[in-house]
């Protein structure tokens, strides 16, 4: 009776004729189990936020109360209701941005604050000031989880710094950054963990209770140079490119040692026991974390320059893909321990010359602006929640164990720099001054991995100290050396970065002298960096361009590929600028009227070369110059003999000095003739 009555109008009067005997059934099962007390369907459509769940039940009751003869009132529709917990976590993320955002935007409205106070420390103090107000109210903080630090805030951090590395500049200095990142790491991790041992025997600490793989599990979270700080405070000096990259290569290979010998230290303070065995299976691990990350890094690498020569009829996705690939790189990488941060490094610098020579220009504008973008706001928010995160605690506050962690920190940064720089230097063309020494010593500034390697330890007291020190150390790294880098780079008279547009001309001269070393390491035998590079660019230009670039431009050669680069981007420039003055204009009639001729440059008189000596010069190439290396025999000590051409060959030193002498005299106006029959005789006399 329920299902054929609504309202007192039966059923069968309120629908329609048509269809109805065949609806019928069907609706009324469906209102049967909406009405059933504990059906399963009601239960899924009831939830505790679901706003009209009342004003539904109470329309669907109504029939049944007014047939029973109670007097209810229907209730009214929500026009309007609030449900904050529906939106809390997106709401609260955009929030965040945008205050980061704003600090960002104030910190560069005012120069005065920009120039004494790094950006990195500004955020950090207004970190604190959140999370004290965030605590005075009673409520709990967030704080830089390091699920949400290592997965989403410093992927686009390394991306941005790997995609745009300057590639030749850290490949020329690699076997220094190495050093630095490797033994350098090492050296601080077992310094600073076995010293720290030897502090926590003295019966004044009361830390008996630690032991030596907690303090060498310690000395490893705390010994490596942090990229993030050290991009945040480097970029703002303007320090010159090869401190820069001595500095910032260093902070970016050194995550392999310090994923090592963190995952390391806590397997053996969970065994209790170390063994060779166990030593060497640590220094494996190091090799096979290093090389599977970089191994990773380029077959994304390789796979989304691939996919990129075949997205020129769907321009849009294109920055999706090296997006995308790039992160999944560094995901890949994690899923196996290996170094995700040397993985989205290896990506970036093995995608970026193929994808940009297929995507369009206004992808690679998107990619190099969202880029920047991503990691400004990574950036930032790393820092403000490395300041919330310190409110928020727990701390274990000691004042031995805090005082000596910052000071063999200090200590060992600047003797394994000093130390290690003596023997690099016994290798180096352009040695490091003091100067230099100094700086890269100094500007070893430690971070939110730092920090959120220390969450990761068991939760105990010993982590809560552990952790308090790692924030004293973080705090005076950023806050003291970060803010006194700037006025010692300056009373130190420190070379600056020069901010120059490369030209066509500076790079036809880079190449040049590419060859010319190259050739001069074949023609001693020595295969050193120039002669490896030049294999590689000649496997490149013949074997991998081939399939990872697509169209005419696989076989363009890398200068005219820069010159249209360079063409491209100046016309960008002016078009951004709206310098029409600058673009090529034909002139009115009206205006070149009024335009008075001006006298012609005197030109200097070359005179010209007469024939004779024409065809003199030409002969003798021919006679000398024409014959390839490959007719000269390889050096054996055993096989010495006279070759008739090397005997010739001879004569080339003596013939290059007189080619010159003749070109400086036919360039010049002398004011009298001088022969060289001294320089005739010894080509032309047979004998002689």
């Amino acid at each position: 009776e329920h299902l054929r009555w609504s309202g007192g109008v039966p059923w069968m009067r309120r629908c329609s004729p048509l269809g109805s005997a065949r609806r019928l059934p069907r609706f009324g099962f469906l209102l049967m189990l909406l009405l059933l007390p504990g059906s399963s369907a009601r239960r899924d459509l009831s939830g505790p936020n679901d706003t009209w769940r009342t004003a539904a039940g109470s329309a669907l009751e109504e029939p049944h109360h007014r047939t029973n003869g109670s007097a209810t009132h229907k209730k009214a529709f929500p026009v309007l209701d609030f449900n904050y917990e529906h939106v809390r976590i997106p709401f609260e993320i955009s929030l965040w941005i945008l205050l980061a955002l704003f600090m960002k935007l104030g910190f560069h409205i005012i120069p005065r604050v920009s120039h004494v106070v790094p950006e990195s420390c500004l955020l950090i103090f207004v970190g604190l000031l959140v999370g004290g107000i965030i605590k005075a109210m009673h409520d709990k903080a967030p704080i830089l989880d390091t699920k949400l630090f290592f997965l989403y805030l410093l992927p686009p951090i390394i991306l941005d710094a790997g995609y745009f590395l300057p590639i030749r500049l850290f490949t020329e200095n690699l076997g220094t950054i190495l050093v630095f990142a490797v033994v350098g790491t090492l050296w601080n991790a077992f310094f600073i963990g076995g010293m720290m041992f030897a502090i926590c025997q003295i019966e004044v600490a009361h830390l008996g209770g630690v032991s030596l793989l907690s303090c060498l599990l310690f000395g490893s979270i705390v010994s490596a140079v942090d990229p993030v700080a050290v991009l945040a405070v480097f970029e703002e000096i303007h320090i010159n490119e090869l401190l820069y990259i001595l500095v910032f290569g260093e902070s970016l290979l050194n995550d392999a040692v310090t994923v090592v010998l963190y995952h390391l230290f806590e397997e053996f303070s969970h065994a209790g026991s170390v063994t060779m065995g166990d030593a060497f299976l640590g220094v494996l691990s190091f090799l096979v974390v290093s090389l599977g990350g970089i191994l990773a890094g380029v077959v994304y690498g390789i796979v989304g320059a691939f996919t990129s020569r075949f997205t020129s009829h769907s321009r849009v996705i294109e920055p999706l893909f090296v997006f995308l690939y790039s992160y999944m790189a560094y995901l890949s990488a994690e899923v196996f321990h290996l170094s995700g941060i040397m993985s989205l490094i290896a990506c970036g610098v093995v995608m970026r010359p193929y994808v940009e020579a297929n995507i369009s220009h206004k992808s690679y504008t998107t990619i190099k602006y969202f880029l920047k973008m991503w990691s400004s706001v990574s950036e930032t928010l790393i820092f403000i929640f490395l300041g919330v995160s310190t409110v928020e605690g727990p701390h274990n506050w000691n004042w031995l164990f805090v005082v000596f962690t910052l000071v063999l920190c200090l200590v060992s940064r600047v003797l394994g720099v000093v130390g290690l720089t003596f023997i690099i230097n016994k290798f180096r063309i352009v040695k490091l001054t003091k100067k230099d020494q100094f700086i890269v010593a100094y500007g070893g500034l430690r971070g939110a991995i730092a920090f959120s390697l220390g969450f990761l330890l068991p939760d105990d007291e010993t982590k809560h100290m552990f952790l308090t020190a790692i924030i004293t150390v973080i705090f005076f790294t950023v806050f003291v050396q970060g803010m006194t880098i700037r006025p010692l780079v300056e009373l130190l008279a420190v070379k600056r970065k020069k901010e120059s547009r490369r030209s066509i001309n500076e790079e036809i001269h880079t190449q040049f002298l590419d060859h010319l070393l190259t050739g001069i390491e074949d023609i001693c035998g020595h295969y050193g960096h120039h002669h490896w590079k030049d294999k590689l660019t000649r496997f490149n230009e013949n074997y991998v361009k081939k399939w990872l670039i697509s169209g005419e431009r696989s076989a363009e050669p890398q200068l005219i590929s820069f010159y249209n680069k360079l063409e491209m981007k100046q016309a960008m420039m002016l078009v951004e600028s709206n310098s029409s003055a600058r673009l090529p204009t034909f002139a009115s009639a009206a205006s070149l009227q009024n335009v008075q001729p001006k006298e012609a440059a005197p030109r200097r008189a070359i005179p010209s070369i007469s024939k004779t000596r024409e065809e003199e010069i030409r002969k003798i190439l021919r006679a000398n110059l024409q014959k390839t290396r490959q007719r000269l025999r390889s050096y054996s000590r055993h096989d010495l003999f006279m070759d008739p051409f090397e005997d010739n060959m001879r004569l080339l030193p003596i013939f290059l000095s007189w080619c010159f002498s003749q070109m400086s005299h036919y360039l010049t106006v002398p004011a009298k003739r001088q022969e060289t029959p001294s320089v005739r005789k010894v080509w032309f006399e047979p004998g002689q």
